[in-house]
């Protein structure tokens, strides 16, 4: 077992006229290698959540198990859970301070106090990854497109080797192709490393298209925690806390209703374009 969460909760500002429940016994189990999808409303939890998984932010109740190791034990390595479980921010530029790229990916594996050779061994291999362009290497980080600053992000965090890589909202603001550039790239790094990948996103299209798992947030509680087949068979109740299905979803149920005996839990264009062809060779 790679993460575990016991009983979590978190609150903010405690004691104060501020104070906000954000977690409420919070229970999850993320196996190694798992590809999990996170979803939910502004405000739902799910950033709180993730910023518990490295150590970030510490719960104010419960327990939190990385390898059947408590992270809140007295004497545990942080520095070692940091390197292990890699957090890439909504905004990539929070991550992003060095003068040029390769220094600024160089700087986990520095931390990690790794000799500058081996530094930028790992810098190289982590930006050939991401698939950013050689060319940029040695080009400010600022001064790089949205997704090409992402790919940086994402990098750095790799070049410290985690073997859980948790992403906030990676394609946040970009075009509908520097998105599925920057999940290709996600997916084909968690094939290639084998590695643990949780990923927010308020795009339900993209999370059903990746996710082995969905973790649904609602008021800093898990609404739901299933397979995406399964989880957008709720939709109707998704729609009532401000998330939705896929539109793929929607359709399938309105050809139903039309009349076509199609299968309803589809979640991918992909998946409804074989179920839609059966259909119609049946018919033929």
């Amino acid at each position: 077992m790679s993460i575990r969460l016991e009983h979590l909760n978190y609150i903010y500002s405690p004691g104060t006229a501020y104070e906000k429940q954000a977690l409420k016994d919070i229970c999850l189990e993320i196996p190694n290698g798992e590809f999990v999808g996170i979803i939910g409303h502004t405000g739902s939890g799910k950033s709180t959540l993730i910023q518990h998984l490295n150590g970030l932010i510490k719960a104010t109740s419960g327990a939190l198990y990385y390898n059947e190791e408590n992270i809140y034990a007295e004497g545990y390595d942080m520095r070692s859970l940091r390197s292990q479980v890699g957090l890439v921010f909504q905004y990539p530029e929070h991550q992003l301070f060095e003068v040029d790229v390769m220094t600024d990916v160089c700087f986990g594996p520095k931390n990690q106090g790794l000799l500058p050779e081996e530094c930028r061994k790992r810098a190289l291999e982590a930006l050939r990854l991401t698939g950013l362009k050689e060319k940029y290497y040695n080009s400010s980080p600022f001064e790089l497109s949205g997704g090409q600053k992402r790919r940086v992000a994402i990098a750095g965090v790799l070049a410290m080797r985690p073997k859980v890589l948790v992403l906030d909202e990676p394609t946040a603001g970009l075009d509908p192709k520097g998105r599925d550039d920057i999940l290709d790239q996600i997916a084909y790094l968690h094939r290639q490393t084998d590695m643990t990948v949780i990923l927010v996103s308020h795009s339900m299209e993209d999370i059903a298209r990746y996710a082995d798992r969905i973790i649904v947030m609602n008021k800093g509680t898990v609404m739901y925690n299933d397979k995406p087949k399964k989880v957008f068979a709720h939709y109707r109740e998704l729609e009532k806390v401000g998330l939705a299905a896929p539109q793929v979803t929607y359709i399938m149920h309105d050809l139903q209703e039309k009349g076509f005996p199609v299968k309803t839990d589809v979640t991918t264009a992909a998946e409804a374009a074989d179920e839609i062809m059966k259909v119609l060779e049946n018919r033929g």
